[in-house]
């Protein structure tokens, strides 16, 4: 150290020349350019903490993320503890060389887990449905391979067809880049904003539509449309399905969210294809995956053609109750025509409920049956392709279906559900043969009722605003009514509403995630949007006559799907009975991807820097690259300090009234009046702005001790202190109570540190009102991690009561302050510095609602009067 140094020199006879002014310059521009490496290791530090802590806010859930938000995290961290490493270097030049290396290393397995795990197949680009079974899923998708294993093990008819496999879907989207650029336009989107959703999910179906087929996919795709034409005769006519890999799979069926196109010739089938394949980027889509936590990259779409089939009537049959685990009837939705009014949600259908045989009973009979009025149906014409038409009035009141092929589809369905081993959703039709086929067939989503359906159904909690329809979805959701008859409403829809409209549209499924509850005036249990619903527990009644007349916008009701009934209000005792909303981003790809790679984000494993396991061999984490060079930074920049002439630039601890704190205070550039020659700077010879007004903060009003812990408080601080080696006083770092102020004259960083507490305190406040700012930062304590997180929401709370931007993410708090004039922010800063103090400990005694009531008290009081004129 320079100090001691001259001592010894004075003590030896050694006079040694005093450094010329040329060298004194270069001292003190090394100092300073040391200085400049700090700061901006400190705020990337800081952004790299805040990243981090973001990440671990999703990872404990309720917060829907998709890919894009995987991946800019993983960059963003990356790029700050890079620059972290970098200023390091600068402070100290080849010192940590070994960091680069580590921080490449975690990098590495960073990438790795980040790439597509989905492997390129080595089959035919298109096969014939007829070699297709369950064995091939991972190349024909699981739609199109449970109607390969239905035809060829089941022995059940279903029409004839082909597959575009998973090959001939890698190459369509290698084709002319289309690939990087689509990967590319949706990680430049915030996807989970709706409406960047929606101009993304255009931006790419258009690129999609305008990618030429390669002529190789295109000619084995013509090849087995021919094959196929010549088999069944001329003119043939094929419906296009989706196959995406993990449709229909249990518990992601993806109903609805796919184009399925109908009556396709062989002069629109590439651009049939084409459509079918951008439908993978259309909004219901990317919305279903975001929600669900799908990566894009893992959801190839093959696409399955069969044959048309001239359908007299048509629907959905389910194995079982969707809504009711006790009912073991099949039910039977059915349509004149073609399926599409039932899987579209656009009418409501016959109902028809076949029994299961009783104990010592052989054959199915039916239960019940409900015929509905059906005014239209939808038919094919050659020439026109899929239209929609009046129904003959003799057909409007009649059965779509009769009791004879009733009992035939319900006896395939039971063979479908004991073949799968699972209760089964069945799309049929049946051809002017009277012959039935199956077009598709997949997991039943089921959500079953809180209760017995009788029992909801003869419950009252007062005078329904409505009643009527049936249950597709049960549970009892509350929130304001608002209409969706458009597209412009969709974008606009707003959180944690009931969503009310005329048709149970598949397209709507996109707003399901926000949605308190669904009531639709047609539709049926046996639709696209009822199936997704179910997986999304979202509670959903259809068919209720006269809701969009009925329920006025912004009217706050109680919709009891279960009972078919709506409230005027907010039914506690009802909304109590319903079920939970379950998470659908725990446990989903997505969320699996980003918890794995936290592993290689988060986790501190250098804990106490006086440790010999304290060095760069040990790092694990990025977390554990942002501590190591922290602390290696803070101890570089005391110690160049200590060693070097106190008139080149020394850190100078601060004195106020005479007494030496724990604050020192570095000048970056003008931060005191005068050059200070010793070890220490008096209060009075600051001219930092910003810094003074913290400290006239810190020094208000004393800070009375910690306050008193009750046994919760106590032994919530000693089971974290057991599982959380870093909170142990004994591996706290030697400038634990340290705190630095890095000052000039319009800006001051407060790097502050209480034992276990840490706050950044980060302003600028000049003359120029628009470049003014304050940031915090607060973190860490003592207690357990729920304590941790009320202190957090306390201290957020107090902020926001004083105009800052506040966002709270767990136990951190990150609060900002900007635009104002110089005075403004130099009383928000007195504020800022208070709150630093007094704020200590409190994590200690945050679930002991009166003690943290008498402290709130306490310190709005307090903070009152460093707002009143005459504390200014």
């Amino acid at each position: 150290m320079a100090w001691l140094r001259s001592i010894v020199d004075r003590m030896a006879g050694i006079t040694r020349e005093r450094p010329s002014s040329t060298e004194r310059e270069e001292r003190r521009l090394a100092c300073r350019n040391q200085h400049h490496s700090f700061q901006i290791l400190l705020a990337a530090n800081s952004r790299a903490l805040e990243l981090m802590s973001d990440v671990e806010e999703v990872l404990h859930g309720g917060r829907v993320f998709g890919m894009s938000f995987v991946r800019a995290s993983c960059t963003a961290m990356s790029v700050s503890v890079y620059n972290v490493i970098k200023h390091l270097d600068n402070i100290a030049p080849g010192k940590y060389q070994q960091l680069f290396s580590r921080f490449d290393s975690i990098q590495t397995q960073i990438t790795e887990a980040l790439a597509p795990t989905r492997t390129k197949m080595n089959t035919d680009r298109v096969v014939p449905l007829e070699i297709v079974d369950k064995n091939l899923a991972d190349v024909v998708g699981s739609k199109m391979a449970n109607l390969g294993e239905i035809t060829s093990q089941i022995g059940l008819p279903v029409p004839a067809g082909f597959v575009v496999t998973v090959r001939g879907f890698d190459e369509f989207m290698s084709q002319d880049g289309l690939q990087e650029e689509i990967e590319r336009l949706i990680q430049a989107t915030k996807v989970e904003d709706m409406s960047e959703r929606f101009a993304l999910s255009a931006q790419i179906q258009q690129k999609i539509m305008e990618t030429k087929l390669p002529e190789k996919l295109e000619h084995s795709l013509f090849e087995q449309f021919d094959i196929l034409n010549k088999r069944l005769g001329p003119n043939l006519h094929i419906s296009l399905r989706s196959s995406a890999l993990g449709e229909d799979a249990v518990g992601t069926s993806f109903a609805g969210q796919f184009r399925s196109l109908l009556n396709v010739d062989r002069d629109t089938l590439a651009d049939a294809y084409r459509e079918v394949v951008a439908s993978l980027y259309g909004l219901p889509a990317l919305s279903y995956r975001l929600n669900r936590g799908i990566r894009d990259e893992d959801v190839a779409m093959c696409v399955g053609g069969m044959a048309m089939v001239d359908s007299v009537a048509g629907g959905v049959v389910y194995s079982r109750s969707p809504v009711n685990v006790r009912d073991r009837a099949v039910i039977i939705h059915a349509v004149w025509g073609l399926p599409k009014l039932v899987v579209d949600g656009k009418a409501t259908p016959d109902r028809i409920e076949v029994s299961r045989p009783h104990p010592g009973e052989s054959v199915l009979h039916i239960r019940s049956r409900v015929t509905a009025h059906k005014t239209e149906k939808y038919i094919c014409r050659k020439e026109e392709g899929v239209v929609l038409v009046e129904q003959p009035e003799e057909q409007i009141d009649a059965p779509a279906l009769g009791d004879d092929h009733a009992l035939q589809l319900a006896d395939m369905a039971t063979r479908l559900e004991d073949y799968y081993g699972t209760p089964q959703d069945i799309e049929w039709c049946l051809d002017t043969y009277g012959r039935l086929y199956i077009l598709q067939c997949r997991p039943l989503a089921r959500r079953d009722s809180a209760e017995v359906v009788p029992e909801a159904a003869t419950r009252r909690y007062g005078e329904p605003v409505s009643t009527g329809g049936q249950t597709a979805s049960p549970g009892v959701g509350c929130g304001p009514v608002y209409r969706v008859e458009s597209d412009v409403d969709a974008l606009q829809f707003p959180p944690g509403s009931v969503l009310v409209t005329r048709l149970a549209l598949p397209k709507w499924a996109s707003l399901l995630n926000w949605c308190a509850a669904v009531v639709t005036e047609q539709g049926s249990v046996t639709g696209h949007f009822a199936n997704v619903a179910r997986e999304f527990g979202i509670p959903v009644i259809t068919g209720h006559t006269g809701a969009l007349s009925t329920l006025r916008p912004r009217r706050v009701v109680t919709v009891d799907a279960d009972g078919c009934v709506i409230y005027p209000g907010c039914v506690d005792d009802l909304l109590q009975r319903g079920k939970p909303r379950p998470d659908l981003m725990k446990g989903s790809p997505v969320y699996e991807l980003l918890r794995q790679i936290s592993k290689l984000l988060l986790p501190l494993n250098l804990v106490d820097p006086d440790s010999p396991d304290f060095r760069v061999r040990n790092i694990r984490s990025l977390h554990d690259i942002t501590r190591f060079c922290h602390e290696k930074a803070v101890h570089e920049m005391f110690e160049s300090n200590m060693n070097r002439d106190q008139e080149d630039c020394a850190s100078k601890r601060l004195v106020d009234k005479g007494e030496a704190t724990q604050f020192w205070v570095v000048d970056l550039e003008d931060g005191f009046v005068r050059p200070e020659d010793g070890n220490s700077v008096d209060i009075s010879n600051i001219a930092s702005v910003p810094m003074l007004a913290l400290w006239a903060g810190i020094s208000a009003i004393p800070w009375e001790g910690p306050p008193r812990v009750n046994t919760r408080g106590f032994m919530s601080i000693v089971a974290e202190a057991t599982v959380n080696p870093a909170l142990h006083p004994a591996l706290q770092s030697k400038f634990a109570n340290r705190n630095y102020f890095l000052v000039s004259r319009d800006y001051c960083n407060l790097q502050s540190r209480f034992g276990f507490h840490f706050s950044t305190v980060e302003a600028v406040a000049g003359d120029r009102p628009q470049r003014n700012y304050v940031n915090f930062r607060f973190a860490g304590g003592a207690a357990d991690y729920d304590r941790r997180c009320r202190r957090a929401r306390f201290i957020g709370g107090i902020l926001e009561d004083i105009d800052f931007y506040v966002n709270v993410r767990g136990d951190t708090v990150l609060a900002r302050y900007e635009g104002f004039p110089k005075d403004v922010m130099c009383t928000q800063l007195r504020v800022m510095g208070y709150l630093t103090m007094h704020t200590r400990q409190l994590d200690m005694i945050m679930a002991d609602a009166e003690a943290t009531s008498i402290h709130r008290k306490k310190i709005m009081a307090d903070v009152e009067k460093l707002l009143s004129p005459q504390s200014q």
